[in-house]
């Protein structure tokens, strides 16, 4: 399944960067992309665990910047 989500409060593109690194190690997401300019995670998973690989995803995001949000 693939799913574009908003992020807000997405600060630093740097800390974006670092999102998409780690998203991207989650296991069964096939790819991850954060946007700093758009502010949107573009993410694709494994159909059947996607609700918790999202919720996995939503901790690192709140891990590496505490403000930023993902809104579903």
């Amino acid at each position: 399944m693939k799913k574009v989500f908003k992020l807000k409060d997405l600060d630093c593109a740097n800390c974006a960067a670092k999102m998409e690194a780690g998203i991207r190690k989650l296991d069964g997401v096939t790819s991850a992309t954060v946007s700093f300019m758009t502010q949107r995670l573009t993410l694709e998973a494994d159909d059947q665990r996607f609700n918790e690989i999202v919720a996995q995803a939503e901790k690192l995001i709140r891990k590496i910047e505490p403000d930023c949000t993902l809104i579903k």
